[in-house]
Parts: C-alpha cells; sequence; structure tokens
C-alpha cells in the first residue's frame, strides 16, 4: 500500500532547492499540504532570493499539489514561530517538521572565528529549536507529529575543516533522542538522516559518485519518516544513492575497577575499546543498567 500522507500538513525549511526541495516535493506529490520554507540565502547564509520558495511551490502545484511558500528566518525564535504560524494560517494545523535549513562557513578549527561558528550554530541547530518548539505544542494537542533532524556524517565522525557545522549536527542527534523520549505517549517520532547527496552544498567536490547522488534517493528515507506508520523514533538512518543504514551511538561493555587508577586505564584499553556484546542504550539511564549488571546490583 502506498504511504499517502492525506490530510496531513508538513513544514520542510531550507526547501529552496537541493534536499529540501526534493523532500518538499515527495511529501506534495504524496498528498501533505507544504510549507516550503526558504529565505533564498547563499550557502554562507548572504543574500536574498526571495523567489526560490514560491518557485518550488509552483512546481508542487503544478503536479496536482497544495502549498505555501514563506521566507522567515529559522534563525530566530520570531521567525521560527512565523514559520508555524503560515502552517496554521493556510492550512489550520502542522502534523511534519522537516528541520533541513543549513549554511556553511567551513574553515579550519584554528582559523575559526565566533563570525563563522555562531551563524552555524543559529541556522542549524537553533532553527532546528525555534521552528520545532511552536509546533510540538500543536503535536501534544492533537496526539500525533513527526520531527525530522538534517543530520551529517561531518557530525558522526568529523571532516576537516567543519568544526562548527559537525558540532551543530551532532548537536541535533542529542536534540531527537530527547523528543523522542518526552514525545512518545503523544504519538510524536523524532528521527534524524544523515544524507549524502548532489546538491549545491556539494557542488565543486570531486566526487565520483556524483552521478548516483540524486536528492530524492534521500527524500524516499524522509517519506518514511514522517508517516503515520513510521514506528521509529531517536533513530539515525544514513541515506544516500539509494542505501539506507542505521547509525547508533553504542556502548561497549568495558573494564571494571573499583580502584581504577590512570595505570588501570592505560592497561585494560583492550578490554575497554572491546566492542563484542557492546549496547545501544535507549537512555542515559538505560546505560546505568549495564553498569548495576557489572557490579551485581
Amino acid at each position: 500500500m502506498d504511504l499517502s500522507f492525506d490530510g496531513r500538513v508538513a513544514v520542510v525549511t531550507g526547501a529552496g532547492g537541493g534536499l529540501g526541495r526534493a523532500h518538499a516535493l515527495e511529501l506534495g506529490r504524496r498528498g501533505a499540504r507544504v510549507v516550503v520554507n526558504d529565505m533564498g540565502t547563499s550557502l554562507s547564509g548572504d543574500g536574498l532570493e526571495r523567489d526560490r520558495a514560491a518557485i518550488v511551490v509552483k512546481e508542487i502545484e503544478e503536479r496536482g499539489g497544495i502549498a505555501v511558500a514563506d521566507t522567515n528566518s529559522v534563525a530566530t525564535v520570531a521567525g521560527g514561530q512565523a514559520v508555524i504560524e503560515t502552517a496554521l494560517s493556510a492550512f489550520g494545523r502542522v502534523d511534519i517538521v522537516v528541520n533541513n535549513a543549513g549554511i556553511l562557513r567551513d574553515k579550519t578549527f584554528h582559523n575559526t572565528s565566533p563570525d563563522d561558528v555562531d551563524p552555524v550554530l543559529d541556522v542549524h541547530l537553533k532553527g532546528a529549536f525555534n521552528v520545532t518548539r511552536p509546533a510540538w505544542a500543536r503535536f501534544r494537542e492533537q496526539g500525533f507529529g513527526r520531527v525530522v533532524v538534517t543530520s551529517s556524517s561531518a557530525g558522526f565522525f568529523g571532516n576537516f575543516g567543519q568544526s562548527s557545522y559537525a558540532a551543530a549536527k551532532l548537536a541535533l542527534v542529542g536534540l531527537i533522542k530527547v523528543l523522542a523520549i518526552e514525545g512518545a505517549k503523544y504519538d510524536i517520532k523524532a528521527n534524524a538522516i544523515g544524507p549524502v547527496a548532489q546538491t549545491r552544498m556539494t557542488e565543486g567536490f570531486d566526487n565520483p559518485l556524483a552521478d548516483h547522488l540524486d536528492p530524492a534517493l534521500v527524500s524516499a528515507v524522509v517519506g518514511y519518516l514522517c508517516h503515520d506508520s513510521c514506528e521509529l523514533s531517536g533513530e539515525i538512518l544514513s541515506a544516500g544513492g539509494g542505501r539506507v543504514a542505521r547509525v547508533f551511538i553504542g556502548v561497549t561493555r568495558g573494564y571494571l575497577n573499583g580502584r581504577l587508577t590512570a595505570e588501570d586505564v592505560r592497561d585494560h584499553l583492550a578490554e575497554i575499546f572491546d566492542d563484542a556484546g557492546y549496547q545501544v542504550p535507549e537512555n542515559s539511564m538505560a546505560e546505568m543498567t549495564l553498569l548495576a549488571d557489572l557490579l551485581g546490583k
């Protein structure tokens, strides 16, 4: 059975191009009414092309869908509130938030200044807070909601010259972990994607796989994570080129010594790093269960 979004309202930030556009088109073609949010800035967050969101709206409408444009900035509390108000004003509800908006200000760490860090955190990390928080109240009231954040392998594994970007992207994982816990009893699911796609963010990089990295292949994953039938929450899915994989944070059984010294750590690294029998805790307290087991408590 096809996954339909009839009756659902989706907000997609940074939807004027690349991955966001692909997500908006995917949700729109499946029946969702879509708020296409995009200020029309450059990759660095400068300049304005206000018609970018409107162009994607037209594309959705030409395919038989329903959408409205929004050009508010997600980087401020007021802007995030205004994005959700656009959904409420146009469609009377909001069911889905896809936090995709992002900018790049890549520099090696020793060359990075606050002017390079703050805007990146404002858009990627605070932007997700600013848009999701006003939607959250609606989700709780209606007993349904879906949140998807756009994380990155740069955050999971690191990447040269992307300290601020990587920090923001991994912080989003912490956000969805908490949202998954707090939203569970309201049927609110929150998940993260680590996309691999050929977009303007990756133009200029010599990538032999570029022809295989259609953003629509990532949007298929987003579509599932946004659907009513999705039971996943607090998960991270890597998506690109038609491949989907789980990324997870696990913990090894480790080494236990009630009189632990620095020398013990040095001498038992093999046990500390032995990943046989690792666990993936459901929350921070779940790791305490492992310690209790080792202590025989």
